[in-house]
């Protein structure tokens, strides 16, 4: 796989506007994806991205074909209780169920335990979000619990699972 993480730049927001109208693209993403539709709203989002301190966040590229293909990271990094939450959005349909998902977690992961100095490393996804649940899985992430009925998709509540992963854990897996 010829994936590679990178900074985010300003010149990735033309990827995101196709991305973020795709209904099946954001269907599992952040709430505020559902509603944005105007050119403006997206890149007005994107640029908050782009200057938001409090997030450590990296562009996904395919580097056989130097393309974007969506954009991971942590966001909420808290320096008094080190930790943080995982986010991963992969805005080309034609990598997902590839393995993409589970490389660039456990790379931001990796990032977040030694570059970082994170302690934890917690994440929220709807349970019907089964891809997903298994690339966090395979990345290490413990089920902690269970945010009942707190995403509404598809005309239905659905539940959240709350995962994460510790230092301590990451360490005893990969001897580091």
């Amino acid at each position: 796989m010829s994936i590679r993480l990178r900074n985010l730049q300003k010149e990735d927001k033309e990827y995101f506007y196709s991305w973020i109208r795709d209904k099946e693209v954001v269907k599992y993403s952040l709430s505020k994806f559902q509603k944005m539709n105007s050119d403006s709203e997206i890149s007005e989002w994107f640029d908050k991205v782009l200057l938001d301190k409090s997030s450590y966040k990296k562009a996904i590229v395919d580097s056989a074909k130097n393309n974007l293909i969506g954009y991971a990271g942590i966001s909420g990094i808290s320096q008094i209780n080190k930790s943080g939450e995982y986010f991963i959005f992969i805005g080309d349909k034609s990598y997902h169920g590839k393995g993409v998902g589970t490389f660039v977690t456990k790379e931001i992961v990796k990032m977040g335990f030694e570059d970082l100095g994170l302690n934890r490393i917690m994440l929220t996804v709807s349970d019907i979000n089964v891809g997903a649940v298994r690339a966090y899985t395979k990345a290490n992430f413990k089920t902690e619990g269970i945010m009942r009925q707190a995403c509404f998709r598809d005309g239905k509540f659905h539940n959240k699972i709350v995962m994460s992963i510790l230092r301590e854990e990451w360490i005893s897996l990969t001897g580091k």
